[in-house]
């Protein structure tokens, strides 16, 4: 039986004759707008500037040529591919009673020759392509992407700016210390918050102290760190104060189930209920391939090997999970998972421990995918109290 949330093709019959088709190539500088207008023979292209309003006007002057023609309009059906501009335009379109939907880059195969021509042209007419065969339910012509409303997307900018966040202080503080270590200097830690008052003691190889551009400099520097910590303290508050307010509605009774498994902390919890496991996904095969634990393989003739991991899913959970994994080895040894993970990696046969943590954090993504949708809590794992 189909799903429901199936993108991989249209559960709405096609009917050509009555179904204005539109695909828009969009970029910075301009929008090129393709159609397929029953009724009329040619296939009308048209350059706009990226003007929401404008492309409503062209598709409704569309509209007419095809009522004049003598085909009654049902449905309009229009689809751009992912990118820069997200789904604001969707949204839109959608709120003006127009059928869109984002086509997953990923999704649609393209020539393999070394030197292929490319044209905003020639790629308006390959997304019309694959968009008709996914209109018409067939598979492997493109993907859709699922439309978040702005509330959800709104919801995952604390995480990923967190995230960005602890890059910036990781790239900050690692240049400090490299800059020491040309000085002979090791062992002083830049990140910590009495590291200013530290500077002036610092001895170089030399003997002598540090030269006053770097003295000037790790305090910019260290000014900078401040700052960042400051940043990402008020995004932990102002989250942790979100979760006290509604603490059991939506994505927050999520995550505070979550952060109730040992081993998982809040911050763990909101991404991945924000990133994946707040999605309507179709099974847990879904679940694995969006964050692109699945596997790669290559097999042609006789030759048959593994590529390793497929990667096109979302690489923040994607290493979150990897992360976890570890940890979940460290706080569940007792679980069913963690006994499965030893008995494969143990012994002088054993896996690389490196591979079957790939495995194991797929079948942890899915056993917390059925925790917070079923609330099957996995064999063996051991949970906090309920506050």
């Amino acid at each position: 039986m189909a799903q429901v949330n199936d993108l991989s093709r249209s559960l709405t019959a096609f009917d050509p004759i009555s179904t204005l088709v539109v695909v828009v190539e969009m970029s910075k500088a301009s929008w090129l707008v393709s159609g397929v207008v029953p009724g009329v023979e040619r296939q009308p292209l048209k350059k706009l500037e990226p003007d929401a309003t404008a492309l409503l006007r062209l598709i409704e002057r569309w509209r007419n040529e095809a009522v004049r023609a003598g085909r009654p309009i049902s449905r309009i059906a229009l689809a751009y591919e992912a990118g820069r501009d997200g789904f604001w335009l969707a949204r839109w379109l959608i709120a003006r009673g127009i059928e869109a939907h984002v086509i997953h880059s990923a999704s649609v195969a393209v020539s393999r020759e070394r030197k292929r021509a490319k044209t905003d042209r020639l790629d308006a007419a390959m997304l019309m392509r694959v968009f008709l065969g996914w209109l018409r339910g067939e598979r492997g012509h493109c993907g859709m992407v699922a439309i978040p409303t702005m509330e959800e997307e709104d919801a995952r900018r604390p995480s990923r700016e967190r995230a960005s966040l602890v890059d910036e202080r990781s790239r900050i503080t690692n240049r400090m210390k490299s800059a020491l270590a040309r000085l002979g200097i090791r062992g002083f830690k830049p990140h910590l918050r009495k590291a200013p008052e530290r500077l002036a003691g610092l001895r170089t190889a030399e003997g002598t102290g540090l030269p006053a551009n770097i003295i000037e400099e790790f305090r910019r520097d260290m000014a900078r760190l401040a700052l960042v910590r400051e940043q990402i303290s008020s995004i932990e508050k102002t989250r942790a104060e979100r979760l006290e307010r509604a603490p059991d509605t939506g994505p927050h009774a999520m995550v505070r189930l979550l952060a109730r498994v040992i081993g998982i902390g809040i911050e763990t919890a909101d991404m991945l209920v924000r990133e994946i496991l707040s999605r309507k996904l179709r099974d847990r095969r879904a679940v694995a391939r969006y964050a692109g634990l699945t596997g790669s393989p290559d097999e042609s003739g006789l030759k048959r090997r593994e590529k390793g991991l497929a990667k096109a899913g979302n690489a923040r959970v994607r290493r979150g999970l990897i992360q976890l994994a570890w940890r979940f080895l460290m706080f569940q040894k007792d679980s069913a998972l963690a006994q499965w993970y030893r008995t494969r990696t143990e012994g002088p046969s054993g896996a690389r421990k490196t591979t079957m943590i790939v495995a194991l954090a797929r079948k942890l993504l899915i056993a917390l995918w059925r925790l917070v949708t079923t609330g099957e809590v996995p064999d063996g794992v051991e949970l906090r109290p309920a506050a």
